[in-house]
């Protein structure tokens, strides 16, 4: 991805480095497939506490296409399976989902014992960002 603008990574921070809920699409045969999910931005890059066995993460491991969209904002993206949210390369992530995702995290929803858990990273390769008439294209 291109280095966003400064004022562009600011707005991205802004509104996506905390709990947000995007839109994350994928394709499998030819199908899209759209759902909302929970995601944290950081330096280019989306982050979703997921199952490695559920559907999104088939259709990315088939190198499905990925799209996004949040609060006007739409981008492309590459899907990397971080593995499981307990290893020991994924601390640093894990710990900063932990305290942007703790109003939900511990509510039985997520199992952190199974290491299907995983973290999905959405690089991003491509986008538009629209804030107060201003157009920032990557």
């Amino acid at each position: 991805m291109k280095k966003l603008k400064e004022e562009a990574e600011k707005i991205m921070q802004e509104r996506f480095g905390k709990d947000t809920i995007i839109a994350l699409a994928t394709v499998d045969d030819g199908i899209p497939y759209v759902r909302y999910v929970n995601a944290y931005y950081e330096n280019g890059a989306f982050y979703i506490i997921t199952y490695a066995l559920s559907n999104k993460m088939k259709h990315i491991e088939n190198h499905s296409p990925i799209a996004i969209a949040g609060e006007w904002f739409t981008a492309h993206g590459k899907g990397i399976n971080l593995g499981y949210f307990g290893k020991k390369e994924n601390h640093r992530i894990a710990e900063r989902l932990k305290v942007v995702f703790s109003e939900w995290i511990n509510n039985g929803h997520t199992n952190f014992d199974d290491e299907n858990t995983i973290i999905l990273c959405i690089e991003l390769t491509d986008g538009l960002l629209l804030s107060h008439g201003t157009r920032y294209e990557f």
